[in-house]
């Protein structure tokens, strides 16, 4: 069966982006296709010219703010609905060939996770998957990014430091406005639940 509905979110393969953005996709049962972007404001462009249907973007992304309000007030695209999920482990990765690292690569939303004050140099770049390409191409001596990479090139890294998941919030962005001027919430939500002292 041809998929019915597309979904775009932040690239390249691999992102916490594409893992959960396929989460909610498989949870949900729903007949799709998810496509990969370069950033969300090509995502709402894809949107309104009816070549995809959904976006989903973490809330901790650095440009979260601006998709949304760009989305509601020049394009006509709302929040329709979020998520919370864990993200793949992260970690702190360092070339196995370098003794002493200087310079450290992250994403900005990353930049709390952990201390990185032993790193003289930090250079920021726009995704934990970009971290991981320029750890692989020997851009930068360390890098945050998702712990899977040191798996998947045996020898090449070594662990400094294991974060493991965070529990990130996620947005769900597309044509249909459903709050309307009203709150959307899940009185049965696990934290709900335990917010209100309610079984």
């Amino acid at each position: 069966m041809e998929p019915k509905q597309i979904f775009v979110t932040l690239g390249p393969t691999g992102t916490n982006h594409e893992f959960a953005t396929q989460r909610f996709i498989d949870f949900h049962s729903i007949n799709a296709r998810l496509e990969l972007i370069g950033d969300f404001f090509e995502g709402l462009e894809i949107i309104s010219r009816g070549h995809a249907d959904y976006l989903v973007q973490a809330a901790v992304h650095p440009d979260c703010a601006d998709v949304v309000a760009k989305g509601h007030f020049e394009y006509d695209i709302h929040v329709m609905d979020t998520f919370i999920s864990s993200s793949k482990n992260l970690a702190i990765l360092t070339r196995s060939d370098i003794p002493l690292p200087r310079t450290i690569a992250l994403q900005k939303a990353t930049r709390e996770y952990t201390d990185i004050s032993a790193w003289p140099e930090h250079v920021f770049v726009e995704s934990v998957m970009l971290v991981a390409d320029g750890l692989l191409q020997g851009s930068y001596d360390s890098g945050l990014t998702t712990l899977d990479i040191a798996e998947k090139n045996p020898g090449l890294f070594r662990v400094d430091k294991l974060i493991g998941s965070v529990d990130d919030p996620w947005l769900v962005l597309g044509r249909h406005r459903v709050a309307n001027d009203m709150m959307v919430a899940w009185q049965q939500s696990p934290g709900a639940k335990i917010i209100s002292n309610r079984k």
